[in-house]
């Protein structure tokens, strides 16, 4: 199968959605707001246009991935600005084809000539830990409540790009979803239903549950 790589356009927005629609729905959640969050991202001013891409099988958009600017806030209190990849999608009829790799590796090399430090995001362990992700925990990087989450993942763009960038990681406060307005956005898509209690669901609440508090030497 011929799959090609490039930049998302202003005509594309709408398939996008539907492609985050279809690959998240009833995933983690009862139906799910990916779709919604794509339409809004879009305009933030974190928004990095230059990795906003998606891949193209059978003259349709089958996969998709975007990033948005972030940063970790190191203990002695210094900034470092850093990547969230996220949302990566891909239709449930053409996974387990290696497209989110190749969206994966191909926007990796490009953050990297773009001068970014690292990516980081919040996913599966069993899937990110083989496609250059490697724990946060490593790094001694937690989430901004202070604390380990073993869905939290770093890929360092460079060698030692990460070097005494030990702290808490913030991503853009537009990941937090307002759900009436998701629900809201939904309508305007055709009907599909919301079911509970999938099996990546249950696992999504197993992986939720892998946090622990942060200890400082000084807490020792």
């Amino acid at each position: 199968m011929d799959i090609k790589l490039r930049l998302e356009q202003p005509e594309d927005y709408r398939e996008v959605e539907e492609v985050a629609r279809e690959a998240f729905w009833n995933f983690y959640a009862p139906g799910c707001d990916e779709h919604y969050l794509l339409h809004i991202m879009r305009s933030s001013p974190n928004f990095v246009k230059g990795l906003d891409f998606v891949a193209v099988a059978d003259r349709k958009i089958v996969g998709i991935v975007v990033f948005l600017k972030s940063f970790i806030l190191t203990d002695d209190g210094c900034k470092y600005e850093v990547l969230s990849m996220g949302p990566i999608a891909v239709l449930p009829q053409y996974q387990r084809m290696g497209i989110g790799r190749m969206l994966i590796a191909h926007t990796r090399k490009i953050a990297a000539e773009m001068g970014y430090r690292a990516i980081l995001l919040c996913g599966e362990p069993r899937y990110y830990s083989k496609v250059g992700f490697e724990a946060a925990e490593h790094f001694n990087i937690r989430t901004s409540e202070d604390k380990y989450f073993a869905a939290l993942h770093v890929c360092p763009l460079y060698p030692d790009a990460l070097a005494g960038v030990s702290g808490r990681y913030y991503e853009d406060v537009i990941y937090n979803i307002d759900s009436d307005k998701a629900k809201e956005f939904d309508k305007l898509f055709p009907r599909k239903e919301r079911i509970e209690g999938t099996s990546s669901q249950k696992r999504f609440e197993e992986v939720l549950a892998m946090q622990k508090n942060y200890k400082s030497s000084s807490d020792k």
